[in-house]
């Protein structure tokens, strides 16, 4: 999927309601606080973030489409936010980031990534001891999601189960999950219903 393309147009007010959803779900799982460092991993234009940068001390957004990163920036500024920082990064490259963050959250992005294990542990380095990981994504599906990206080569959606076991082979603790959202996509064919979970574990 060429994201950099989309990244105009990516706010629209479907994606934008349900951020503000997700946001949510995710401040109350990991219970955020006012000292907390935050690392958004594939943040797109930074529609969670925006709904969680006045909850925390800082939040670096990170994504590997420049196109993206471009948008969340001219965002940032337009809005004089001081608190959150863009990054234009691969986290498996050479990039600067350490070991200094208490949550780290990604949501709609894990299931674009073929090798997750590897990724996921590239998180788990990343955060402090005791520090949070927050996944939000599809429940698994058949391939319908994706169905209109003929380019799509991820995952049709996570079982929970199984993405709690990779977890915990990486070294995450404390694993929860639930499904909290159902909602609805124009697919070629009619409206495809899917729903998303919210997992977090603990270094």
């Amino acid at each position: 999927m060429n994201f950099d393309s989309q990244s105009a147009h990516w706010d629209d007010e479907k994606r934008t309601k349900r951020a503000k959803i997700i946001a949510e779900q995710i401040a109350a799982a990991v219970e955020l606080k006012a000292h907390d460092r935050a690392l958004e991993f594939g943040c797109g234009t930074g529609l969670i973030s925006f709904n969680l940068y006045d909850k925390v001390r800082e939040i670096v957004c990170v994504d590997t489409s420049k196109g993206m990163i471009d948008v969340l920036n001219t965002k940032i500024r337009q809005h004089n936010i001081r608190n959150m920082v863009a990054c234009h990064a691969d986290i498996q490259g050479d990039d600067p980031l350490v070991p200094q963050y208490e949550v780290v959250y990604t949501s709609m992005a894990l299931h674009h990534i073929l090798d997750i294990e590897t990724t996921l542990a590239r998180l788990y380095q990343l955060l402090k001891p005791e520090g949070a990981l927050c996944i939000v994504d599809l429940d698994e599906e058949d391939g319908s999601f994706h169905k209109a990206d003929p380019d799509f080569i991820g995952h049709n959606g996570f079982n929970q189960q199984e993405l709690k076991q990779v977890l915990a082979k990486i070294g995450f603790g404390a694993l929860a999950s639930h499904t909290f959202y159902h909602d609805t996509k124009q697919v070629a064919g009619g409206v495809l219903p899917y729903s998303l979970f919210i997992m977090v574990g603990r270094k």
